[in-house]
């Protein structure tokens, strides 16, 4: 490991297909994951409902954050600082499965993501660093 703190968490932003859960990305996207948590209550979820707009309005986040929620776009909420397990509060209001919202995330069927899943994942083999391209 880098003794470099700085170096070592840049290297973490070159996993291709994944956003590590860093402090910073956890300070970034606090406000977005505490809207996801107060889905979890049945008069705030018919709010939510009711006017998304309007919901996500009281909740300071920045446009974008809240762009990405409208949008439904779950890996740009991961990369603007959402955690999937707080997520899942907001793909399940939808009526969602993780199965299916993950698979959004992959461009693949759910019937396609699940198959791959059941077969083991993954693979390993194939591009490992985005900056090297490899």
């Amino acid at each position: 490991m880098n003794e470099n703190i700085q170096e070592y968490l840049a290297e973490l932003e070159d996993i291709p297909g994944t956003r590590v859960y860093t402090a910073q990305r956890a300070r970034k996207g606090y406000w977005m994951n505490q809207f996801a948590m107060s889905l979890m209550n049945t008069a705030n979820r018919e709010r939510w409902r009711a006017d998304e707009r309007v919901y996500l309005a009281e909740w300071p986040m920045t446009e974008e954050q809240r762009q990405s929620i409208l949008d439904r776009d779950y890996n740009r909420m991961l990369e603007l600082g959402g955690n999937i397990y707080f997520l899942a509060k907001l793909f399940s209001t939808d009526g969602l499965s993780f199965v299916q919202a993950v698979s959004t995330m992959t461009g693949m069927s759910v019937e396609d993501y699940q198959a791959m899943m059941i077969a083991g994942g993954r693979s390993p083999n194939g591009m490992r660093s985005i900056k090297d391209g490899d």
